[in-house]
């Protein structure tokens, strides 16, 4: 059983700050004493050179398998990931993210390594249970023809906001219903009423976004066979980074 870091007066988790201290809620004191030990194991992981070199060597091999199995084709299977797509990141609490691309090839390289994408700061690909990726242009055949003209003209990019607009809202992702505040306090996004490119052209693809969801939501129950971490279909890739730390390990 894990102990209460609140039950005792030893170890970094039982000392409260004195912000901690003024918090009423349980769940509130729970989280802020997790966040002193996660500090404290960050300050024992780089408390000297040698530490630090074999932290960050291990972090970006398991970075590094995450992004290769998001990317590249196993021999004699898969097709490489390119070109526009939708992506999504589960942990153990549920969808938490849901964003797009035209250059896959590109921002799912970043995604795990967090060099350009804010998300592998926000919430580090060790905590990833499952990542979907769904290529929605493979779904354009499965629409009526005047929605595949509208997807030319307005083309890839707004095309991508569109889907990732509607599926946002039908799924509500927790990250991506909040934005940073200015006053360092989070502040609440209403998905609905926006009126960005993504939102005002997902009502002109309201087949492709009917479409999109269905397939989206194949991909995120779709089971994975056992001892493998990837499993690719004609509209898209799941990745279970849980099951390759685990076989790093």
């Amino acid at each position: 059983m894990t102990a209460d870091p609140f039950a005792s007066a030893e170890g970094p988790g039982a000392i409260l700050s004195e912000t901690a201290q003024q918090l009423h809620s349980p769940g509130e004191q729970r989280v802020e004493g997790l966040y002193l030990a996660w500090q404290e194991s960050l300050r024992v992981l780089t408390a000297d050179a040698p530490t630090l070199a074999l932290w960050q060597e291990h972090r970006y091999r398991f970075a590094h398998r995450v992004r290769l199995a998001l990317l590249t084709a196993p021999a004699g299977r898969a097709a490489s990931v390119v070109g526009p797509v939708i992506y999504g990141i589960y942990t153990p609490a549920g969808l938490c993210y849901i964003g797009q691309t035209t250059e896959a090839e590109r921002r799912l390289g970043d995604l795990p390594v967090g060099e350009s994408h804010h998300l592998g700061n926000t919430l580090p690909p060790e905590l990833w249970e499952r990542v979907v990726v769904l290529r929605w242009p493979a779904l354009l055949p499965l629409i009526p023809a005047d929605e595949r003209s509208a997807v030319e003209e307005i083309g890839d990019e707004i095309c991508g906001l569109a889907l990732e607009h509607a599926l946002q809202v039908a799924t509500a992702p927790l990250l991506n219903l909040r934005r940073r505040g200015h006053n360092g306090e989070w502040k609440a996004r209403n998905l609905t009423n926006s009126r960005s490119r993504g939102a005002v052209h997902a009502a002109r693809l309201p087949g492709l976004c009917e479409v999109g969801l269905a397939t989206w939501q194949d991909l995120a129950t779709a089971q994975v066979p056992d001892e493998e971490f990837m499993l690719d279909t004609r509209a898209g890739r799941i990745v279970l980074p849980s099951r390759i730390s685990r076989a790093a390990q």
